[in-house]
C-alpha cells in the first residue's frame, strides 16, 4: 500500500472514531437536531431520563418542536419513554412508560397504514435505531403530537398513579378535567353495580357523559345496566387522531335482543363526536342514534382511554326542539356543537321556525351542518327574514322519516316528499346498499348528501345535511348534469351543443324539464321518435324540441307567476330561441298542471332554483309525433350523407382520370 494510501485510510478511521464519539446515544441524536431541540432540552434537565439514554435499551417518541409550540400543557419526559427497544413493525399493542406507575402507551394502526401512539402519529421515515456505549439497542420515532397523560389537580390529596377507568371515576374530582363532573354518571354505574365494566384488564374505550347532561331530572334515571354497557367499546382503544370516521365499533350492549354500536366522526372545524346507533333494541332502549360531542378527549387510563361527552348515548328522552335547543348549551360553554349555526339562524329570524316544530307532534329535520352555512351565497339571504323562513321551512317535514322509511319511498322511484313549505316538496334518492349507501336530498335546487341520518327523538329524527337547501350554488347546466331525475334531457343537449348556453350566468333561463320517466313514456307512445330524438345524427330534431322547452327572458318565471299571468291572460307567452311557448298554468289539489296544445302536463318538481334560472321538472315533454316525422318516409342521416358524397367523389374523380 503507498504512503497517500496509507494517510487516507487513517483518515478515514480517525473520521470513523470521532462520528462514533460525537454520536454514542440517542441523547447525542437529539441535542444534532435542531428541530427536536425541546424534548433534547427536557431531557437534560431529567436525571432519569439521561441516565435511560446512557445506559439502558429504551424506545423514545420525540415530539417536534412545531408539537411542542401546539401544546399548552405541563411536559413529562418520561411519558415519552419506554425500557424496551421497540422499531415501528416490533410495537406491540401497548408499552409501558417510564413515568410513575409506569402508565401504559396505547399502539394503533389506522387504515392508511399510520401508526400512532396514544393520540400522536409516528412520522414515517425518521424512526432512528442505534446501540448506546453499553451495547443497549436504543429506538427513537418522531411523533407530530406531544404525548399528556392524565392530569392530575394541584391540590390533589391522593397520590393518583396509573388509574383504570374505575378509579379515574372515584378521583374524578382530583384530576384536571377542564371543571367537568362526573358525579351522577358514577352514581348510576354503582347502582347498577357495573364498577367491573370499568375495572376490567385490557385495553377498552369508554364513553362518560358530563354532570351537565342530566339537567334534565328524570335522564339519570334511564342510565341503567344496558345503557352503561352501551357506553363502552370493549377490547378496542380509539384515540381520536387515529379514529376511522364513521367506523361503526360494537359496544358492549350487543347481544341476542339489544345491539348497540359506537362511532366516531369529525367535521371540518375539527370537533369530535360521537354516536350510538341502537340497531335492535327493545321496550326500554328504542332505535335510533344519539348524538354526542366529545368535550375532553383522549384520557388515557390504565385500561384503556376515556373521552367526556356532552350528553349520555342510548337514551332517547328530548324533542327534536330540545335537541335543538341543547346547541345553545355548548355554544355558551364554549363548545361548537354540530347544529349551532342552524339553531342560531333560527333563532337570528325571530325563533317562530322554533315554535312551529315544537308544534308538531311527529317531526323530520333536515338540519344543515355548521359547514354547510359558510356558503358565499348564504351571506346576503341572512338578511332577508321572509326568504330566510321560506328556507328554513324546507328543511320540516311533517312525519316521522328515519332511512328506512325513505328506503321504502324510493324502492321504485326518487322519493317524493312534502315539507311544511306550501307545494314544496324534497326529494330523496338511495344509491347503494348497507353501510355504503348514500342517500341524497333535494329542494330548491339543491342537492345535499345526509352525513349523519336518524338522529332520534322523542317525536321524530334529525338527518344532518352537508348544504343548506333552496340556496342554488350552481347553474341549469351544473343542475341537469348531476341531478339523477334529469339525465336523459341532459343527454339529448349533448347531441347538438345545446347545453353549452345553460352556463350563462348572463341570461335568465325558465326550463321546463321531462323527467326521465316522462321520456320512457314517448318511448311507448311514439316509438319511433323516442327512438330518433336519442341518436346522434337527429340532433336538429332534439336541439329544436328542447328549445320549445327553454324560456329566455330578463327573469325568470316561477310556478306561482305563470299561474297568476294565466289567470290574468288566459294564456301565457313565453319567449323562446327560435319562437315562443304559449301555455296556460293552473294549480289543481295543491299541484301544478301545465296545459299545453289541449294536453295536461303534471309539474314534478316545480321552481328548482339554480344561479342563471330556473328549472321546473315536467312529467311528460313538450312533444307531438310530428315533431320527429320526415317528409317523403324517409330520411338520410348525417353519416349516410358522408357515406353517399364520398360514393359521388370517387365515381367523379374515375371519370377524369378515364
Amino acid at each position: 500500500m503507498t504512503s497517500s494510501g496509507c494517510r487516507g485510510l487513517t483518515a478515514a478511521l480517525l473520521l470513523l472514531c470521532a462520528t462514533s464519539a460525537a454520536i454514542a446515544d440517542l441523547s447525542d441524536k437529539l441535542r444534532d437536531d435542531s428541530e427536536l431541540s425541546q424534548f433534547y432540552s427536557q431531557v437534560e434537565q431529567n436525571p432519569i431520563a439521561n441516565a435511560t439514554l446512557t445506559l439502558r435499551s429504551c424506545t423514545i417518541f420525540v415530539p417536534t418542536n412545531e408539537a411542542f409550540q401546539r401544546y399548552k400543557g405541563n411536559i413529562h419526559v418520561l411519558y415519552h419513554i419506554s425500557t424496551s427497544a421497540f422499531s415501528k413493525e416490533q410495537l406491540p399493542k401497548s408499552v409501558s412508560s417510564d413515568m410513575d406507575g409506569n402508565p401504559p402507551l396505547y399502539i394503533t394502526k389506522n387504515r392508511n397504514g399510520d401508526i400512532y401512539v396514544n393520540n400522536a402519529r409516528i412520522i414515517p421515515s425518521l424512526s432512528v435505531e442505534m446501540t448506546n456505549r453499553e451495547g443497549k439497542r436504543q429506538v427513537m420515532h418522531i411523533i407530530d403530537e406531544v404525548l399528556q397523560p392524565l392530569s392530575v389537580q394541584k391540590n390533589a390529596q391522593d397520590n393518583i398513579n396509573n388509574p383504570d377507568a374505575m378509579q379515574f371515576l372515584q378521583m374524578a374530582e382530583q384530576l384536571d378535567l377542564n371543571d367537568f363532573h362526573l358525579r351522577t354518571y358514577r352514581s348510576q354505574v354503582t347502582l347498577a353495580k357495573k364498577e367491573s365494566v370499568y375495572q376490567s384488564p385490557g385495553a377498552h374505550t369508554f364513553l362518560i357523559p358530563i354532570d351537565e347532561s342530566f339537567k334534565l331530572s328524570a335522564r339519570s334515571g334511564l342510565v341503567d345496566a344496558k345503557v352503561i354497557d352501551g357506553h363502552v367499546i370493549p377490547n378496542t382503544v380509539i384515540f381520536t387522531a387515529a379514529s376511522q370516521h364513521d367506523d361503526p365499533k360494537t359496544s358492549a350492549a350487543f347481544e341476542d335482543l339489544l345491539k348497540v354500536t359506537v362511532s366516531f366522526f369529525k367535521q371540518k372545524d375539527g370537533k369530535m363526536y360521537v354516536k350510538s346507533n341502537t340497531i335492535v333494541g327493545d321496550a326500554k332502549h328504542h332505535e335510533g342514534v344519539v348524538l354526542a360531542e366529545i368535550v375532553k378527549a383522549n384520557i388515557p387510563v390504565q385500561n384503556g382511554v376515556v373521552h367526556l361527552i356532552h350528553r349520555p348515548l342510548m337514551i332517547i328522552d328530548t324533542t327534536v326542539t330540545d335537541f335543538l335547543k341543547s346547541f345553545k348549551f355548548l355554544n355558551e360553554n364554549g363548545e361548537n356543537g354540530a347544529l349551532r349555526k342552524f339553531y342560531e339562524v333560527i333563532m337570528d329570524n325571530g325563533g317562530e321556525v322554533l315554535d312551529d316544530i315544537t308544534n308538531l307532534s311527529e317531526v323530520t329535520i333536515l338540519a344543515p351542518s355548521n359547514d354547510a352555512w359558510n356558503a358565499s351565497l348564504i351571506e346576503n339571504l341572512l338578511r332577508n327574514r321572509k326568504k330566510m323562513r321560506e328556507i328554513l321551512n324546507m328543511h320540516i317535514i311533517r312525519d316521522r322519516l328515519n332511512v328506512d322509511k325513505i328506503r321504502q319511498k324510493n324502492a321504485n322511484m326518487i322519493a317524493q316528499v312534502p315539507t311544511v313549505n306550501n307545494n314544496t316538496f324534497l326529494y330523496f334518492n338511495v344509491k347503494g346498499e348497507g353501510a355504503d349507501a348514500v342517500i341524497t336530498v333535494e329542494g330548491g335546487g339543491v342537492n345535499a348528501t345526509i352525513v349523519q341520518a336518524d338522529v332520534a327523538q322523542t317525536n321524530g329524527y334529525v338527518h344532518i345535511i352537508d348544504r343548506v337547501l333552496g340556496v342554488p350554488h350552481t347553474t341549469v347546466l351544473g343542475k341537469l348534469e348531476t341531478d339523477p331525475m334529469m339525465s336523459d334531457t341532459y343527454k339529448m343537449g349533448q347531441f347538438s351543443h345545446f347545453n353549452d348556453q345553460l352556463n350563462n350566468t348572463q341570461r335568465r333561463f325558465t326550463y321546463f324539464v321531462p323527467r326521465d320517466k316522462g321520456w320512457q313514456k314517448t318511448e311507448l307512445d311514439y316509438p319511433s321518435a323516442h327512438k330518433k330524438l336519442f341518436m346522434p345524427d337527429f340532433s336538429y330534431h332534439s336541439k329544436s324540441i328542447l328549445e320549445r322547452h327553454l324560456a329566455i327572458a330578463d327573469h325568470v318565471f316561477t310556478m306561482k307567476d305563470l299561474v297568476q299571468y294565466s289567470q290574468q291572460a288566459g294564456n301565457v307567452v313565453l319567449p323562446t330561441f327560435r319562437d315562443s311557448l304559449q301555455i296556460r298554468v293552473e294549480e289543481e289539489a295543491g299541484r301544478y298542471v301545465i296545459i299545453w296544445n289541449y294536453k295536461k302536463i303534471n309539474v314534478y318538481r316545480p321552481d328548482v332554483e339554480c344561479t342563471n334560472g330556473i328549472i321546473h321538472v315536467i312529467d311528460y315533454p313538450l312533444l307531438e309525433e310530428k315533431d320527429v316525422v320526415v317528409s317523403g318516409g324517409s330520411y338520410l342521416t348525417e353519416s349516410s350523407i358522408c357515406i353517399l358524397l364520398a360514393n359521388l367523389i370517387m365515381i367523379t374523380v374515375a371519370k377524369i382520370l378515364n
